[in-house]
């Protein structure tokens, strides 16, 4: 008989890393996920970014919310468990734009995409597969036995309704100014 897997489920903020049947979970909007494996020992790890960056000092207490913190601890964690560095690969998914009254240049998801590849990229560390950006949410299953990683994309209920609420206003508003009379400042 086979026996289930361990199912671990991280939060904003939150990483876990591990070399046996386990499966890690997590749910991301704006926040990236950066799922870490060694294929040889079968090591692995996620963590679940917030911001990209670093921390100021008076929070450091909140270290893995951020893109520095939470990468650098996730290689650590899969290093002492066993990982070897230079086969490491990665898999990255999330970054949303969740909000359409932000440009998507300028939105969270963005900047934490742009600061996980960028961060790869200068460790030598090979993204093997990557589901990011958009404008769904992403419920992702990381099988740390296998390297697979699953993933269920899930429409933002809300990102509709904000854009059907921002047409509106705009279109109130150009009903406003079309339609307004003279002023007179002063008599």
């Amino acid at each position: 008989m086979m026996s289930a897997k361990k199912e671990v489920s991280i939060h904003i903020g939150e990483l876990y890393a591990a070399r046996d049947s386990t499966v890690i979970k997590t749910t991301l909007g704006s926040c990236v996920a950066a799922c870490l494996y060694d294929p040889a020992s079968r090591i692995g790890g996620m963590n679940h970014i917030l911001l990209p960056g670093k921390p100021d000092m008076k929070h450091f207490s909140e270290n893995a919310r951020y893109g520095i913190n939470a990468m650098e601890l996730l290689i650590n964690r899969i290093m002492e468990l066993g990982a070897c560095r230079h086969r490491i690969v990665a898999k990255v998914f999330g970054g949303s734009h969740l909000f359409p009254s932000i440009s998507e240049e300028n939105g969270t998801g963005k900047k934490n995409i742009t600061f996980v590849m960028e961060f790869l990229k200068r460790e030598k560390i090979k993204v093997i597969s990557k589901n990011i950006g958009g404008h769904d949410s992403r419920r992702i299953y990381f099988h740390v036995d296998t390297g697979d990683v699953f993933l269920k994309r899930t429409e933002s209920v809300n990102y509709s309704k904000i854009v059907m609420k921002e047409r509106e206003y705009l279109e109130r508003i150009k009903d406003e100014v079309k339609n307004q009379g003279e002023v007179t400042l002063f008599d």
